[in-house]
């Protein structure tokens, strides 16, 4: 059964709910990075100061192929600030995952 990355790209204050939703779904596979960036909107300008990069958090999951749209979706809708989302809110990136190893015991997973 083939594997994907999913890199989601989230705002710090809605990582909670995220991986909750996650949790629930049965996927508590997750690495949590926090990490600072960018998006368009090029950072955030609040009165006289510009704030260059905006912390975020990233979770990176490996799924099945067959879960990727469920995993995303769930993502999508807990992730977002509002009803229709706002600028910032993240993103998310999918590649395809040719290998992966089990370091404690040296073992290829199918």
């Amino acid at each position: 059964m083939s594997k994907v990355m999913v890199r989601a790209i989230v705002r710090p204050e809605k990582v909670d709910g995220v991986l909750s939703e996650l949790m629930g779904a049965g996927f508590p596979a997750v690495t949590k990075v926090s990490v600072f960036g960018r998006g368009k909107q090029r950072g955030l300008k609040v009165g006289q100061v510009h704030y260059d990069e905006l912390a975020k958090e990233l979770l990176l999951m490996v799924v099945d192929d067959k879960d990727k749209d469920f995993v995303i979706k769930t993502v999508m809708e807990s992730a977002r600030t509002e009803k229709t989302g706002a600028y910032g809110d993240g993103k998310i990136f999918v590649s395809p995952v040719m290998e992966v190893y089990t370091v404690s015991s040296g073992v290829k997973e199918s």
